[in-house]
């Protein structure tokens, strides 16, 4: 099976095939072998093939050890993903957590402090980190980046919401990628746990704002797990779905759980984006992802 709509090659490294005897060695053709997976599953992952925007976000214990401190290799991994999606054809929007872990690190703290005004340190102090990182990462794959740092005041005013959304489509269009996150140092309301969570509802709203057309979730796990924990490969309804985790599971540097991520699917299942909750640690798991594979738990966009 083949698909024109990648704007460079994915060789079969990333998806595990050769390119079969005979077929045209277009730039723009990428091949998918066979997939061992039901034919409805198939069928409902195949729109992700078509997907022209993309918002990828991934948490903080996705990309930093355990102290807090940038995890190089981590970060590679994820960017190199993010790389690879784009020559698929999407743009991309990233939306990344580990600005206050950074920070928790670097202060030589133990924990994420309760204080707002110690949390809005962490992030001062971290958010240079991270940002730093990526922008020689991306730069090492010829990628341009753009950081933007939002707060939940950006959305309650509709002139201000144009504008972001102007900004960012001026972003994506000249082939930037925006690296998004809270501004924490002086998002007061987010730190006292009252609005968006560990970027999680952040990256729904980006979803909406900007009309992708997917979400990516990248976490820890394989996406979401049953009570005798195996990946769940998709799911119908969200709100059953929240059913199955326990609310406010966290960890010792960030504020989102598996509960916070079925919240921002289900926002952004309300603008028909379809969703994906995946292990970001899996290879090439944006390109698996994309080229329909069964990967992580796939949430259509009408799973409300």
């Amino acid at each position: 099976m083949w698909c024109a709509r990648a704007r460079g090659v994915v060789g079969a490294d990333v998806l595990g095939g050769p390119r079969p005897r005979g077929a045209p060695a277009a730039s723009f053709l990428l091949y998918y072998p066979p997939m061992k997976e039901s034919d409805n599953l198939l069928r409902e992952r195949a729109v992700l093939r078509d997907a022209r925007r993309v918002v990828v976000k991934v948490g903080t214990h996705s990309i930093a050890k355990k102290t807090g401190r940038p995890d190089s290799a981590a970060l590679r991994r994820v960017v190199n993903g993010v790389c690879e999606l784009r020559k698929m054809g999407p743009e991309v929007l990233f939306v990344s957590s580990g600005a206050v872990a950074a920070g928790v690190e670097a202060l030589g703290l133990k924990a994420r402090p309760a204080e707002v005004s110690d949390v809005q340190m962490c992030a001062a102090v971290g958010q240079p980190r991270f940002i730093t990182e990526y922008e020689r990462l991306f730069a090492a794959r010829g990628v341009k980046i753009g950081q933007v740092l939002l707060t939940h005041s950006d959305f309650a005013d509709r002139r201000r919401v144009a504008n972001l959304r102007r900004s960012l489509d001026h972003l994506v269009r000249a082939g930037i990628v925006p690296v998004i996150n809270e501004n924490d140092i002086v998002a007061d309301e987010e730190l006292k746990g009252l609005t968006f969570g560990d970027n999680d509802w952040l990256s729904s709203l980006i979803v909406k704002l900007v009309h992708a057309d997917a979400l990516v979730l990248l976490t820890t796990v394989d996406g979401l797990l049953d009570a005798e924990g195996k990946r769940v490969p998709a799911i119908g309804k969200v709100r059953d779905a929240l059913k199955l985790v326990k609310p406010g599971e966290k960890g010792s540097l960030s504020k989102g759980g598996m509960d916070s991520k079925l919240k921002a699917v289900q926002n952004a299942a309300r603008s028909g984006a379809n969703v994906v909750i995946a292990n970001a640690v899996q290879p090439h798991v944006l390109a698996r992802i994309f080229a329909g594979r069964d990967v992580g738990t796939f949430v259509p966009g009408s799973a409300l």
